[in-house]
């Protein structure tokens, strides 16, 4: 039977985690969810040794603001100084995902409707997608560049479009088993 996909296998989790809580993000969240998903900073800082414990705090905060993790805070009586113990939320993560994904999906699904009733043209340098209308004003120059723009081929990029948003969909039902 095949082993079901954990939260930490979609590269779509791991780009989201490093640009909440940094590169290192995926590798402290990992440590933590290895432990049930609570463990103490001191906990990663022996896993993780290359990272020191101010970093390690630095990424539990990131990820703190974004409500992925939280903590509790115990006083030691006898040396006054205070415990974390960190918790991360898969749930919370998924939710986020979700919802920037689906943003991007419909951006991706006007954009597919957008392409679908004009003809793009674009130049060499790919500076921007300009419809038919637009290009015409330009005299068919790239507003950017100056290069000749040219008719792209309508229907790859429909597919490229079609393709993205199929991998998006995928990716996101994926998501959603795990919750």
């Amino acid at each position: 039977m095949p082993k079901e996909p954990n939260l930490l296998s979609f590269k779509l989790t791991q780009e989201f985690l490093a640009n909440v809580g940094g590169n290192d993000a995926v590798d402290v969240v990992r440590v933590c969810l290895e432990k049930n998903g609570k463990c103490l900073d001191e906990d990663i800082e022996q896993k993780l040794k290359r990272l020191k414990i101010t970093e390690i705090r630095s990424i539990l905060n990131r990820l703190h603001y974004r409500g992925i993790a939280c903590y509790n805070k115990s006083k030691n009586k006898n040396s006054g100084w205070y415990t974390y113990t960190w918790e991360i939320k898969q749930r919370r993560i998924i939710e986020l995902i979700l919802e920037q994904q689906s943003e991007l999906l419909q951006k991706l699904e006007k954009k597919a409707e957008f392409d679908s009733g004009h003809e793009l043209f674009v130049c060499k340098k790919a500076c921007e997608e300009t419809p038919f209308e637009i290009a015409a004003q330009y005299e068919f120059r790239c507003p950017e560049c100056g290069e000749m723009m040219n008719p792209m081929d309508g229907k790859k990029n429909q597919r490229e479009i079609q393709g993205q948003i199929n991998g998006l969909k995928g990716e996101l039902n994926q998501l959603q088993k795990i919750l």
